[in-house]
């Protein structure tokens, strides 16, 4: 692994990083620290005496710039370190565009106002919009961080059921993901003081709507689960040894993911335990990807080559048993001597 390949994972990580701690942010209420000022907080470069939401939110915000310099670090050196058509080049552009997307979208937040005690579905919308874009771009980062180290390029149409089947998976853990951010949302919002009181809350009718889509995202997110660790589990001896150490961890993020969310929801959410939950949710989806990536660039690369198309022009005709009997052969030819008289050549 090369200095490039080191660089890209650390910027993975230093994002997985800044993700974690705007769950903090969220679940402490902090969002609106800086007031409704971005780039500014509270309309100053530095904010004086500061509160302590403010200083929640605005060590966000310097963490959030330094990752967005880390990745335009990495399209940089994506392009001076990997030649013309490398796959880490163009992970590197995806990666840049989806950090800049989510700058604005953090921007949102906070120009709109859906921050702090918002209860509107904008913010819902929003938080949804928000975690897409995280997700994809800590996919962009982690192949780029994989092409970087050596990876094989991979190609999803024509792969049959098995690209179908990681598809499939992968949109199934942005759809939990989504619905996960919506309830927590809704834990902040709306907390419960007992598991009782926050199933009654649940399935009351009257109840405001971010607290009743609490329901779905248990469901969504057991049956993603198993996809994802039955798919895993076939997955796992399929390529090599380093798509068996991926299954492996796919599959023991399954585990600790379900359990994180009973213990989130027989804990009432705190903070912390919110915080574990989507690091888990982050590696469980940057786990599958590259495992996905991995057995479909050795499908890939296993495929039978297409036959190159041939004019009828160009094309061979086979001559027919007739010909090949009644056509003279070199040996039954004869040319004239120099004495004048024929000889066999």
């Amino acid at each position: 692994m090369d200095r490039f390949a080191r660089y890209a994972w650390i910027t993975l990580c230093c994002n997985v990083a800044v993700i974690l701690w705007g769950t903090i942010v969220r679940a402490t209420g902090s969002g609106a620290g800086c007031g409704s000022h971005w780039p500014l907080c509270n309309g100053v470069m530095v904010p004086r005496a500061p509160k302590i939401a403010t200083v929640i939110e605005f060590s966000h915000r310097l963490t959030s710039g330094v990752a967005l310099l880390l990745v335009v670090g990495l399209a940089v050196w994506a392009f001076r370190a990997r030649p013309r058509g490398h796959g880490a080049r163009k992970a590197a552009l995806f990666s840049l565009g989806f950090m800049l997307s989510e700058a604005a979208v953090g921007a949102g937040l906070v120009l709109f106002k859906l921050v702090a005690d918002n209860e509107s579905m904008a913010r819902a919308m929003f938080m949804a919009t928000h975690l897409v874009n995280t997700f994809l771009l800590l996919g962009a980062l982690a192949l780029t961080a994989h092409f970087a180290g050596g990876g094989e390029p991979f190609r999803v149409r024509g792969q049959g059921v098995l690209g179908s089947g990681i598809v499939l998976t992968l949109l199934g853990i942005l759809v939990s993901s989504v619905s996960g951010a919506v309830a927590a949302l809704g834990d902040t919002l709306f907390p419960a003081t007992s598991l009782s009181r926050a199933l009654e809350a649940d399935l009351s009718p009257t109840a405001h709507l971010l607290i009743r889509l609490r329901l779905f995202h248990p469901g969504i997110a057991v049956a993603v689960a198993l996809l994802a660790f039955v798919l895993a589990l076939r997955m796992r001896d399929a390529v090599s040894s380093a798509a068996n150490r991926l299954a492996r961890g796919t599959c023991g993020l399954v585990f600790l993911q379900i359990l994180a969310g009973l213990l989130n929801v027989g804990l009432l959410a705190p903070v912390w335990l919110q915080v574990v939950h989507l690091l888990l949710a982050d590696l469980l989806w940057i786990a599958f990807l590259l495992l996905g990536a991995t057995v479909l660039a050795a499908a890939h690369s296993k495929a039978p080559p297409r036959p190159l198309p041939i004019s009828k022009e160009r094309a061979p005709v086979a001559a027919s048993p007739l010909a090949r009997v009644s056509a003279p052969s070199r040996a039954s030819t004869f040319s004239p001597s120099e004495r004048g008289r024929p000889s066999p050549s």
